[in-house]
């Protein structure tokens, strides 16, 4: 039987300034950059073994 998960801290202090930051400050990718990740995940779906929904 599995373990029950526990549950996700809380950040506090630096860190949660810091992801606060991140959030409110994302950078978009380039069409270019979503291309070539897209085609990077194709790949990696072409060859997997075990079954991906």
């Amino acid at each position: 039987m599995a373990r029950p998960i526990k549950d996700t801290p809380i950040i506090w202090g630096e860190d949660a300034r810091r992801l606060t930051e991140a959030m409110e400050n994302v950078v978009p990718i380039s069409k270019e950059e979503r291309e070539e990740m897209r085609k990077a995940y194709e790949w990696s779906k072409s060859i997997a073994t075990f079954p991906m929904l």
